[in-house]
């Protein structure tokens, strides 16, 4: 196991202060915190590679073409797929929607179903939402069991005759549960269905294989394990992607045109790729998941973990906490004060120097389920540490009297 206090003299961020008080960052679901080595590899690029790739012809951008495929083999080996089945998107909110509308256009007719479940990312409904809109298929939801888990017995009750997708999360950014996924596709591909999953949770914090869970495509984002910002990734099994469309057209995804209006794409991952790609993005990705895989996937899973159940313990005590995910299986903790709304509660904790999320986390339908219009989400990183938590339970405990965020 890691130690947790040299671990965060990776993360410079870590030293600074909010409202006077040492920083106590518990918004990880939404993104992490960077260590220096995905700062010193994006600034590298720009200080002393700079061209742009598959572009030039000279060593610079030689040296450029090297390090972003090398990123790409990194992020192959990161999933236990094939360097062609990488596909390097904005985020996964790019990577959900690039599946979406090329199933959508090669698979799916008029009153086909996809399945869904209430407890989707917006990236993962509002796509789909617009496809059956645009092409009258139905969207169909997988019932949650009675603490909010997706069970493979559940998905075997939702498909019909006429389901020919299912996209679903592995781990669900507001209740935490890890969805059985090989179980799922097992299910599925012996119904003839192509299963999407989305990753952006269960990516960043526990060893994932996709040939062993052996879905059809699972796409996640570089800023929510230690990664920069817009850059993602989009796994498709090859036969899959070499059949589909991409969702952008325009430089370096074709191989000619011409004015007949004639074209010809590369193949995949290429022809997914239109344009100018986020580079340095891609390359720090490569530098995180070096540094993550260096701690331990296993590691970082069981650590976080550790630190959820020592916090549910001391929130159960707390008779103000309502707790909605007591058995979540992330680090992720979706709870309320009692009589205090959330977004109140959000700013008593930042008046004690602690960050969490507020609100509906982009996760609307599963409010519905819940019974209530918004939560407070407190989510752990294996940079967080025990006496972090202490801090934590202390403002939970105090959070009954949230205008001490304002006056006090």
């Amino acid at each position: 196991m890691f130690d947790v206090y040299k671990v965060r003299e990776d993360f410079p961020i870590l030293k600074r202060t909010m409202q006077g008080k040492p920083l106590i960052y518990l918004d990880n679901a939404a993104t992490t915190l960077k260590p220096q080595c995905v700062i010193d590899a994006v600034t590298h690029y720009y200080t002393y590679l700079g061209a742009n790739a598959h572009r030039g012809d000279y060593d610079l951008s030689h040296d450029v073409d090297v390090a972003y495929e090398d990123a790409r083999k990194t992020v192959a080996k990161f999933l236990n797929a094939n360097s062609n089945e990488i596909v390097f998107t904005s985020g996964a909110s790019a990577s959900l929607n690039t599946v979406a509308y090329a199933l959508s256009e090669k698979y799916l007719n008029e009153g086909d179903e996809v399945l869904l479940t209430q407890a989707e990312h917006a990236s993962n409904v509002l796509p789909w939402f617009k496809i059956e809109h645009d092409k009258k298929i139905h969207i169909g939801y997988i019932p949650l069991d009675n603490i909010g888990r997706l069970t493979p017995e559940n998905v075997v009750k939702a498909i019909t005759p006429k389901t020919k997708i299912i996209s679903i999360a592995q781990v669900t950014n507001v209740l935490g549960y890890n969805a059985d996924i090989k179980a799922i596709c097992k299910i599925a591909h012996e119904h003839g269905l192509i299963v999407s999953v989305d990753g952006a949770q269960s990516a960043p914090h526990m060893p994932i294989d996709v040939k062993d869970l052996d879905c059809d495509f699972y796409s996640f984002s570089g800023h929510k394990m230690c990664g920069p910002t817009g850059v993602g990734v989009l796994y498709g099994k090859y036969e899959l992607l070499d059949q589909l469309n991409p969702l952008m057209m325009g430089g370096g995804m074709n191989t000619r045109f011409d004015t007949c209006g004639d074209y010809l794409l590369q193949k995949p991952p290429l022809k997914f790729e239109a344009g100018t790609q986020n580079i340095e993005g891609a390359i720090g990705l490569a530098a995180a998941i070096r540094y993550i895989e260096k701690l331990g996937m296993q590691n970082i899973h069981d650590y976080e973990l550790k630190l959820r159940s020592y916090a549910i313990e001391k929130m159960k005590k707390i008779p103000e906490i309502i707790l909605y995910n007591e058995f979540g299986e992330s680090g992720v903790i979706t709870f309320n004060i009692r009589d205090v709304f959330a977004q109140d509660a959000a700013s008593h904790f930042n008046k004690n120097g602690i960050c969490v999320r507020a609100g509906n986390h982009c996760a609307k339908i599963l409010m519905e389920y819940l019974g209530t219009p918004a939560t407070v989400r407190c989510s752990i990183s294996f940079y967080n540490t025990k006496e972090e938590i202490d801090a934590f339970i202390e403002a939970c405990k105090n959070g009954g009297d949230f205008l001490d965020a304002f006056f006090g």
